[in-house]
């Protein structure tokens, strides 16, 4: 599993990062931390997210999944769905938590600057929304949010998973009633904090599929 951590495409989180590993090793997950370029225009972070799955299979993983959040899950729906991967870039799964899925809606905006620029033309915000994406082809998708998200609106979670409802893949939704953005492992967080359980069991049923 690579682990893609959020911070608005400008820096790296680091609750999202080595404790997220940390989590899915005690699950017997096999993970690790991808740092992806920063402050930089897309396709610049897809491409160095494909080089390191194509050093992942290289190195021997035969299944690889992605885990991201916020705009680190934006990057991981990316690498899933986009034209263009080759054979040995395609993962098997993806769990996204509270990702920005649309560059098309409302969402935090200095990522799209940062990704996309100020004058991002329609077709260059539509190729990089992830619901924009989706084939009969794409991997299964986990998902998670918070209802009172007030940096990436739930609407993300519930629009990607329309998309993906319309190409029939197969995915699991959760959007919990409360807590704010960026929540990580969300210990604590009530309710929420139980995105993790349902999680790897999720990943467990993957891993047998």
């Amino acid at each position: 599993m690579i682990v893609l951590p959020g911070g608005g495409y400008a820096e790296h989180a680091p609750h999202e990062a080595e404790p997220i590993v940390d989590w899915l090793s005690g699950l017997g997950v096999e993970a690790s931390v991808f740092r992806y370029p920063l402050n930089v225009r897309h396709p610049v972070p897809l491409h160095a997210l494909r080089a390191e799955i194509r050093h992942r299979r290289a190195s021997g993983a035969d299944r690889i999944g992605l885990m991201g959040f916020s705009a680190g899950g934006h990057l991981a729906g990316l690498a899933a769905l986009a034209p263009g991967a080759e054979a040995q870039e395609v993962v098997q799964c993806v769990v996204l938590g509270y990702a920005i899925t649309s560059m098309e809606t409302k969402t935090y905006r200095p990522a799209r600057l940062i990704l996309l620029g100020e004058d991002a033309s329609p077709a260059l915000r539509r190729s990089t929304s992830l619901d924009a994406l989706v084939t009969r082809e794409s991997p299964p998708f986990f998902m998670w949010h918070t209802a009172e998200d007030a940096y990436v609106p739930p609407d993300h979670t519930y629009r990607f998973a329309a998309a993906l409802t319309g190409h029939n893949i197969p995915h699991a939704v959760h959007v919990f009633a409360h807590g704010p953005h960026s929540l990580g492992l969300a210990e604590g967080a009530g309710d929420t904090a139980t995105w993790t359980a349902l999680a790897a069991s999720w990943l467990r049923e993957r891993a047998t599929a």
